[in-house]
């Protein structure tokens, strides 16, 4: 994870393989330092299901705080895996249209 510009970013695969070491790893962030208010996602490359799962997880802990995280960029497959599950409007991206 590296924070250029204000916004975190995400980078490499994020699919059921990574995502629990994300999510560890994202425990002790959220614990020392909060979550950011953006994370930028154009620079993962594969994708699944269970990505979409933690995002979904990473946004009910900020508003668990009164919070919202902004999750840009997200890869055509998220959107699409958003859009298939109504997920779009609670990450933000419900006016972002899939092809």
């Amino acid at each position: 994870m590296t924070e250029p510009s204000g916004a975190w970013s995400l980078a490499g695969p994020f699919t059921f393989r990574e995502v629990p070491g994300w999510y560890r790893e994202s425990l002790s962030w959220y614990q020392s330092t909060g979550l950011p208010e953006e994370l930028d996602l154009a620079r993962l490359d594969r994708t699944d299901s269970s990505a979409l799962a933690l995002l979904l997880e990473w946004q009910s802990w900020a508003r668990h705080e009164g919070r919202r995280v902004r999750f840009l960029n997200p890869p055509e497959g998220l959107r699409v895996y958003a859009q298939l599950t109504d997920t779009d409007e609670l990450l933000g991206w419900s006016d972002e249209k899939a092809p």
